[in-house]
């Protein structure tokens, strides 16, 4: 089977896993560089070109591992390999809602799946009712556009709240108001799904002196056990987001447990060091069953 990998540094762990393990497996796999494509939009013959003109083709399946930033031209680029019949292990609207964290968790709100009391306002003469409205300081304020950790605040004061949602306000920046779960203690389970089907978890604990549990700002990784509701909870946010490949951030809480975020491109390097599950095999053997038949 012809596979690409299409993501924008070839020596970044999750990629070189996927291309290693795909190479085992007897796939004939490519890198393709995301930011080197270019399209051709035709009602006829619609084609993706690379530098120097090479038609990409004949590719059976694609797995999208597109950084934030590339969000707008990745997800082109994977619609236009749907719109030749190319399978992608998570399509491009899967990939467009998880980037969105407004719509995620609008989404997940309309299937009924907990999450944290979440605040969306634009203007700062709203800002102490949106205080209000999610329980008060201590509270996190989120930028939509964050990833990995960066962009979000904790603020521990109702006064500090509203000092950092005016500033962000001032950029015009948009922003995510979201109640904070203390009894977390700052930890959170990163549960990894393959198929619909969570195949790895880990608990993430931040690191002294921060609240962030994030791999990428310092945090330490363990081996999780997961309860029947959280494999359930994580499993329902991915379908609802549409992603058959995602990393499900859930976080215990005295209600139970409760939905983050959902990744599309989550990492394999934590999770399969922490665990050690062979993620990118799994990932593989999931294209080889469902692509075929696409």
């Amino acid at each position: 089977m012809k596979i690409a990998v299409l993501a924008h540094n070839p020596d970044l762990y999750s990629n070189r896993r996927l291309m290693q393990a795909g190479r085992i497996r007897g796939h004939d796999m490519r890198f393709i560089n995301v930011s080197q494509c270019y399209i051709n939009i035709t009602a006829d013959n619609p084609k993706i070109c690379y530098r120097g003109g090479e038609v990409l083709s004949d590719f059976q399946a694609v797995i999208p591992r597109i950084r934030p930033v590339d969000t707008f031209y990745g997800t082109a680029v994977v619609r236009q390999f749907e719109m030749q019949g190319v399978y992608c292990l998570n399509d491009s609207i899967s990939i467009l809602r998880s980037r969105d964290k407004l719509r995620t968790l609008q989404i997940l709100s309309r299937k009924g799946i907990n999450m944290p009391i979440t605040g969306f306002a634009d203007l700062p003469l709203d800002t102490t009712a949106l205080v209000r409205m999610v329980g008060g300081a201590p509270l996190i304020v989120k930028l939509l556009e964050g990833a990995q950790g960066v962009g979000v605040v904790l603020a521990e004061t109702n006064q500090a709240a509203e000092s950092v949602i005016n500033a962000f306000k001032s950029l015009r920046a948009h922003i995510l108001v979201q109640e904070f779960i203390k009894e977390a203690e700052g930890k959170d389970l990163r549960c990894f799904l393959v198929g619909h089907k969570v195949v790895a978890a880990m608990e993430r604990k931040a690191a002294p002196g921060e609240f962030r549990a994030n791999l990428h700002q310092g945090g330490t990784a363990t081996l999780a056990k997961t309860t029947k509701e959280e494999r359930h909870m994580a499993v329902q946010a991915a379908r609802a987001i549409g992603l058959r490949v995602a990393g499900v951030d859930i976080v215990r809480s005295k209600n139970g447990p409760k939905v983050l975020e959902v990744n599309s491109s989550p990492g394999l390097e934590g999770i399969e060091e922490t665990t050690g599950k062979n993620i990118a095999n799994l990932m593989i053997e999931h294209i080889e069953k469902h692509a075929i038949n696409h």
